[in-house]
């Protein structure tokens, strides 16, 4: 699979790596355009990511503008907890791409699991994940995160 692919609407190319050495700047920049309360740990959550099987990385110009990671137990199951695309390079594919390159290694597992927030499933749905008949998404979680992008996009209405 290659590393860099054209994108349309882009000039120059898109890289895509596969690792957590990420320079921090960065990664907290990318969560912080969600509001995500991970960027407020940036410690935990470089770490997280580190501690991550596989992580994806998408950059323009030495520009981080997407990641994706994923959680195994290297047999069974794969939980995809992030995948974060910069808004202005959102609609494009590189969140396709990168999804299609965390699930590569995963493709015959029992189990593919993530979260989508309400507005990124159909998304996800493309992808061929689907809502569970019979079983209900639980946590423990203040849902912070949740409402914070909820309130960005009302405001972007």
């Amino acid at each position: 699979m290659s590393n860099v692919i054209s994108v349309g609407r882009l000039s120059g190319e898109v890289e895509y790596r596969e690792g957590a050495d990420l320079p921090r700047e960065q990664v907290i920049h990318l969560y912080s355009q969600y509001r995500w309360s991970s960027a407020k740990k940036p410690d935990a959550l470089l770490y997280a990511l580190s501690n991550s099987e596989t992580v994806i990385s998408a950059w323009h110009q030495n520009v981080l503008i997407g990641l994706g990671n994923a959680i195994s137990d290297k047999a069974l199951t794969v939980y995809y907890p992030h995948l974060l695309v910069l808004p202005s390079y959102q609609n494009i594919g590189i969140g396709r791409e990168i999804m299609k390159r965390l699930q590569a290694p995963y493709r015959d597992f029992h189990q593919q699991i993530l979260l989508a927030i309400n507005h990124a499933a159909p998304f996800y749905e493309k992808l061929g994940f689907k809502h569970s008949q019979g079983v209900k998404a639980m946590w423990i979680y203040d849902e912070s995160d949740i409402n914070a992008i909820n309130e960005q996009d009302q405001n972007n209405q």
